[in-house]
């Protein structure tokens, strides 16, 4: 049960972390997050050249995403099928954690729903008729 609701409760984190960064700041941002995401995997090897593949294609969506929060999103959802496939490889993104791939499966959609509906501030419900300033209260 943990295993899942963990990862859940991080990625609900991430967005009320990032929603506290003003817009256009929070879109860049997060598009460099998601091209880190890309690399996380490098250190392993276990897939070979593919890992590289994997980095170059993250890092074209995380540039693309620097305008775009649908490109975001995409990059998260990709992140999230290599976490599986090195979970079920066993060769998780922390070695020393072997459940991480899978929570980290379990978080990343959590991310992307978010980055999908337009990476908007949660704090903005507070302010009927406020701007997405990032900023709560």
């Amino acid at each position: 049960m943990i295993e899942v609701l963990a990862p859940i409760l991080i990625g609900l984190l991430y967005v009320l972390l990032n929603s506290l960064i003003r817009e256009p700041h929070r879109r860049k941002f997060n598009a460099v997050m998601v091209g880190g995401a890309g690399a996380a995997y490098l250190s392993g090897g276990a897939l070979g050249p593919w890992e590289v593949v994997f980095c170059a294609v993250l890092a074209y969506v995380a540039f693309r995403g620097l305008d775009s929060w649908t490109f975001i999103g995409v990059g998260w959802l990709l992140h999230t099928a290599w976490d599986v496939v090195h979970h079920l490889k066993g060769q998780p993104i922390l070695p020393f954690a072997h459940g991480s791939s899978f929570g980290c499966a379990i978080c990343d959609p959590v991310i992307a729903i978010w980055c999908f509906t337009g990476g908007r501030s949660v704090w903005a419900w507070r302010r009927v008729g406020a701007h997405d300033t990032g900023v709560p209260g």
